[in-house]
This record gives C-alpha cells, structure tokens and sequence, in this order.
C-alpha cells in the first residue's frame, strides 16, 4: 500500500477509538468485581497479566514516574481489595516499585500528569488504611503538599461541588467514599452514561455514588477491551482534527483524499458551538481551548467558515486558557491558539498574536525548546511551535530549528527518551514547513530522517501522551 492509500485508508477507519489501554483507569474497573460484574473479574486478570518487570504498572517505555506511581497504587489497591492469595507476591514486587516511582517524580521533564495532585493523596490513604504501605508521600511530605494543592483547587469551584461542567469532574474517584457530599450527583452523567468520558470516575460513580447505575456499567462495557479500559473515551472529534490538521500541511490534496476529510470536516462544522468553541468529544460537556483552537485553524485551512470567538473566549490573564480553573498554562494550547490568530488573518503585530508570543517566550527552555503539560516530548510543542511561527514570526523559532537540527540522532532519527516514529514525524513536519517558507534546513538532516521514518512508521508506538498515566 503507498503512502496515499494509506493516508486514505486512515481517514476512512477515523471513529475506531483507538486509544492505549489505562493500568490506572483499568484498575477502577477491577474493583466492579465487588459487584459481581464480569468486566471488574476481567479487569483484574488484564492487571496481572500487564504487570512490568519492574513490579510497577504503566507505560514500560519511556518511564515516566508520575504514571507509573498512580497505576501502581490503583493495581496494588485493587488486587489487595479483589485479588486472592496469587496476588500477594505481586503486591510485595509492586511495593518496591512504588518507592523507586515516588523517588522518581522529580525527573520527569514535563511535570505531573492530569489530575496527579487531585488522585494521588486519596490512593495514599487508601493504601495506608489497607496495610500497603506504612509512609505516604515517603519522607518529602508529598501527601501534604498534594493534600494542600487540591483544597485550593477545589475552594475554586464556582458552585462548591464537582459537576460535569467542571475539569475535577473527569478524576471525580478522587473524593473516595467519604467525600461524595463534594459531588453533584445530580449533574455528573453525559448523555453516553459516563462521569465527563473517564472510565475510572465512571466506574466509582458505579460503585460509591449511583451503586450497579446501568447507565455508567453499560459505558463502561462498551469501551472496554479485554476488560481494560482507555483513560478517556471516546475523543471523535479529536481523533478527526489532529489527522486534519496533519494533513492541511501537505497543501493540495487529490480529490479522492479531499473529498473523504470532508464528512469529518462536516463532524467538525456541525459539533462547533459558537461563542464556546468544541469539546474532544461529541456531547462533551467539558469544551476546551486546545480542541477549539486547533479545529479552528482546520476548518479555516479546508475553507470552512466559523467564528473566531469561540478561540478568543478562552483567553486570561497573559494567556489563553485550555480550561477555566487551570492551575497550570498549557504550552501547546497557546502554540495553537496563535497558529489559530493567523489563519483569522490577524498579523503578527496584533495585541492578541503579542499576548500569545510573549507568553511562549517565557515559558522557552533557554530559548531554544519547550515542554508542555499533555506531552511527555519537548518535540511536540517545538515543532508546533516552528509550524504556527513560520513565515510568521521567525524570531521566536530561529534557535528552535537548530536545536531540531542538533537533535536528530545519527541514525536520523528523533526522540527525547528513545527514537520515535512520532517525535520523528514532528520534527520532519516543522523543519519542512520552515524552509517551504524559506528558512534554512540542511538537506541530509531531511533525508536521513525520511529514510528512518519509512522504515519504521509503522505500530506499536511508544505512549508519549500525558493523561492520568502516559
């Protein structure tokens, strides 16, 4: 098959929700064992098949130990619930785990995962109260600080409860059995029966707020796997944009490739709300920044028409926003949000395009790179970055590109852990898009990494992306 065929081929399979499997979500589901649930039986067996080497849980590569340390409490709190006597040697080999994870935080470049401070500290009590572990947090005082961090969080909610209209709704488990007066039960469940598209607040909803609710039971059965379950699902309309955007970059398309994006771009169009933007997710309650902004610039580059308010209506205080109540910028919403401003025709001098640009120029890593908050590659929102500036505002990414440059290993490949076809392919991308607008890229650093890339473009791809694990 070629690579046109194959491109085709993708915009016709778009809407499978193939999403990694989560340990950590996956472990929620293993506990519906106390409901005698068949899919809670299945879950656990999938977290005794899928334990590392190591004795952790999560992704094998990279280690990223935020991950690691909430899939790791999650199995060892739902084998020591749900388990047998099997199970007791993997929790001995997950204890020690769990302490080389909790050591490890402070190496992992882009930070916590989502919701790390609002889950973590309800996991290590309830580890405590069940003899797991003895020290929570270990000798730093991490508890104590993560326990603070949430309070202030939560003493934020508009309403003083966890809705489905707010971002704590998707780790509502966190309030554990004796915080449930912090939900608004009433107002937890979307449509498809789940709490916001998270499978693990989904299946406490079902164990501790509407017992057996066969609404978020069918949910969940009909995003599972083997009994393993995704940390969120489904994204279609997420699953559309980012191809869409990917492949707005080739420039002209042929009219066999055009005409299948535009039954996507119709999905994007119709599920577009003007003044808010969009959601990851059709009937999403949670729309967002990163979602809105992109599909944005995707449906002005395919000659859509669509209002730019919903992108501005996330803007704040020296930047723009992914979520309200957000405690921690995102990068790449903001590299998104400008590439968004200049498909709006706005130039580079506009005071919204400066907001954005000085913004990304204080988060830079010495000038020269950034991380963001949904990805554990500098690669991704540096290469983003290099896309959206192009032509645009060369100042901010000249050093960029170099470092691209230097980066590439001598294989011809890229990856900041390991060589990946992913931060391969982004790198490729931007220095590409840089010298079409007339920028300077050796010719052997695109070979090289071309040649790497179609020798090995094709799965399993090491997860890069950060939700409540990688």
């Amino acid at each position: 098959m070629d690579l046109r065929e194959s491109v085709r081929q993708l915009l016709r399979e778009i809407g499978a929700n193939r999403i990694t499997r989560s340990a950590y979500d996956t472990a929620w589901v293993a506990r519906l064992s106390e409901l005698d649930s068949p899919l809670g039986e299945q879950a656990l067996d999938w977290l005794r098949t899928h334990q590392l080497g190591d004795g952790s849980w999560g992704a094998e590569e990279p280690r990223y130990y935020h991950g690691r340390l909430v899939c790791t409490l999650a199995a060892m709190i739902a084998l020591a619930r749900r388990g047998d006597a099997r199970d007791r040697v993997r929790l001995r080999r997950a204890h020690l785990a769990l302490e080389a994870a909790t050591k490890g935080l402070r190496a992992d470049p882009a930070g916590e995962t989502v919701g790390f401070e609002m889950i973590v500290p309800t996991l290590l009590a309830e580890a405590k109260d069940l003899g797991i572990i003895q020290n929570p947090g270990g000798g730093d005082g991490l508890l104590g600080q993560l326990v603070l961090r949430r309070a202030a969080k939560l003493a934020t909610l508009p309403t003083g409860v966890v809705n489905s209209t707010v971002t704590a709704a998707f780790s509502a488990e966190m309030v554990g059995p004796e915080g449930l007066q912090l939900l608004d039960a009433e107002n937890l469940q979307q449509a498809n029966g789940s709490v916001v598209y998270s499978p693990a607040a989904t299946a406490f909803f079902a164990l501790h707020v509407r017992r057996r609710d066969p609404a978020a039971l069918a949910y969940l059965r009909q995003v599972a796997v083997d009994g393993a379950v995704p940390y969120v699902a489904p994204i279609e309309i997420f699953e559309r944009a980012w191809p869409l955007w990917n492949l707005a970059l080739v420039g002209s398309l042929d009219d066999e490739t055009l005409a299948l994006c535009q039954p996507h771009l119709d999905f994007l169009a119709e599920e577009w709300k003007p003044g808010e933007g969009i959601a990851s997710a059709a009937g999403l309650t949670l729309v967002d920044g990163d979602d809105t902004s992109l599909t944005y610039d995707v449906l002005v580059r395919f000659s859509r028409s669509v209002d730019l308010d919903g992108v501005l209506s996330y803007g704040g205080n020296g930047h723009f926003l992914c979520y309200p109540l957000e405690a921690n910028p995102s990068v790449s919403t903001n590299v998104h949000v400008l590439g968004a401003l200049r498909q709006a025709g706005l130039g580079s001098g506009d005071p919204l395009v400066q907001k954005v640009l000085r913004f990304l120029g204080q988060r830079q890593i010495r000038r020269l790179f950034w991380f963001d908050k949904w990805h554990a590659s500098p690669y991704y929102p540096t290469a983003h970055a290099v896309i959206a500036c192009a032509g645009y505002e060369d100042g901010l990414v000249g050093d960029s590109v170099r470092w691209i440059v230097e980066t590439q290993h001598g294989d011809g490949s890229w990856g900041y852990y390991m060589p990946t076809a992913e931060e391969t392919a982004y790198c490729l991308q931007a220095l590409i898009v840089w010298r079409r607008h007339g920028g300077l890229v050796p010719a052997g650093v695109l070979r090289r990494g071309g040649a790497w890339l179609a020798e090995r473009a094709r799965p399993p791809y090491p997860p890069l992306w950060i939700g409540k694990c990688l």
